[in-house]
């Protein structure tokens, strides 16, 4: 018993690791790669730890749901403390990114017999407690493999909910427009640069939404779909100038 508590302190403190606001900060293309492995090597005992209880656990099932609501109920309680709306909300939305993109992402990158089940158990128990949000588990590399599809990263999304594959028309379009025409042009690659701090932050945030489907399904119709067009009748720079625009507009809304 006594180890299974060092193994719910320790999972609690995963929580902690980004400092509340600090998260978005961190999740950014120059700073999230460093921050990540060091968080990583920091909390590897917490891991070899939970790797020996659920190897030596009776009822593996039950060890592992123990150890995902105990890390649920100590977010509920941060949640809980605060007095006014909106820093419930601000702090949720934190609390939801720290799971996101370091705590389960940190889970899967143990690779232990307990990793996978456990991701799962904290994404079911997170959504028992936090029933307006839609956490998803993804291991670090594909996060981190996301920085570097900048001008498509936000499409990507778009066209994932429209359940299209990643060598759909309107993915190659946009990638041979960024590679063609937006790349060589003035200022071109520095507004590359751009998207990779707040494409996937922006990504991520939506992803959070009750309502992200009809959210990406409002930015194709507002955004990519005129942008697609422009690009299939030459208007390239009419194009950047509206796709820009949509991103600004996003970093508003959705990069807190």
């Amino acid at each position: 018993m006594k180890e299974e508590l060092s193994e719910i302190e320790g999972i609690r403190k995963l929580l902690d690791c980004c400092g509340g606001s600090e998260v978005m900060q961190l999740f950014q293309k120059k700073t999230y790669t460093d921050a990540f492995q060091r968080m990583y090597q920091e909390h590897l005992a917490v891991f070899d730890a939970i790797e020996h209880g659920y190897q030596t656990a009776e009822d593996k099932d039950s060890y592992l749901t123990a150890l995902a609501d105990a890390l649920t109920a100590y977010a509920t309680e941060k949640v809980d403390a605060c007095s006014r709306k909106n820093k419930k909300e601000h702090l949720q939305m934190d609390l939801n990114m720290t799971m996101a993109v370091f705590v389960l992402p940190m889970v899967l990158e143990f690779h232990g017999d307990s990793s996978q089940p456990l991701a799962e158990k904290m994404t079911e128990s997170w959504k028992r407690g936090f029933p307006k949000t839609n956490l998803q588990a993804a291991p670090y590399t594909s996060i981190e493999d996301g920085f570097h599809k900048t001008w498509c990263y936000i499409t990507t999304a778009v066209c994932r909910t429209f359940d299209k594959p990643d060598d759909c028309y309107e993915l190659k379009t946009l990638r041979e427009y960024r590679d063609t025409y937006l790349a060589d042009s003035p200022g071109g690659k520095e507004l590359i640069q751009e998207y990779y701090d707040v494409a996937p932050s922006i990504v991520k945030h939506i992803d959070q939404q009750p309502d992200s489907g009809a959210i990406y399904y409002s930015i194709w119709e507002e955004w990519l779909a005129p942008c697609i067009s422009m690009i299939e009748t030459g208007q390239n720079e009419e194009c950047r100038e509206h796709y820009t625009e949509m991103v600004h507009t996003l970093q508003k809304k959705y990069f807190h």
